[in-house]
């Protein structure tokens, strides 16, 4: 990776934690169109890592094909995490025990996807299926999508500038 510095308005090490949800594990299996040249998941959370070292922050990385893992990883993750960035993948249409668990936190999360989840059918950046809503968007502090593996980028660089804008994230802001 490339070192630049990115200005920030904090200096706290904040701690995200990364949940990559199911069939994340087949990344490299995937469609390049849609997901790129990235060759696995173990890749793509070093890219997040080394990308959140650059920034300063620490990334702590969770992944799972089952909900109940990462309800039970949300539920422990909780009081050492500042914030999640959450690619719900599989569950994005159905995981609302993995929403609600996220929203109970009180934490900023931000949703990421590799593809647009709104494009049409047939789309460059879409699904092949065409759009679907996602049950994570309405109560996500955020969200960055259809732009592979730099929306997780886009989604850290956010956060992290969110999280050290105190007035930002304030309930009464």
């Amino acid at each position: 990776m490339t070192s630049r510095t990115v200005e920030r308005r904090g200096d706290r090490r904040h701690r995200i934690a990364l949940i990559d949800g199911p069939n994340m594990s087949s990344l490299g299996r995937r469609s390049k169109q849609v997901y790129g040249e990235i060759n696995s998941l173990a890749d793509l959370q070093r890219y997040v890592v080394e990308y959140g070292e650059a920034l300063g922050v620490e990334i702590e990385t969770f992944d799972s094909n089952h909900e109940g893992y990462i309800l039970e990883y949300i539920h422990e993750s909780a009081d050492r995490v500042d914030a999640y960035i959450i690619n719900p993948a599989g569950l994005t249409t159905k995981g609302e025990g993995v929403r609600h668990a996220l929203e109970d936190t009180g934490l900023p999360t931000v949703e990421v996807h590799f593809s647009n989840i709104q494009a049409a059918a047939g789309s460059s950046r879409g699904l092949g299926g065409g759009s679907i809503s996602s049950s994570f968007t309405h109560t996500a502090t955020g969200m960055c999508m259809g732009l592979r593996q730099y929306s997780y980028v886009g989604a850290l660089t956010a956060l992290v500038h969110a999280l050290d804008d105190q007035g930002f994230l304030a309930p009464n802001a």
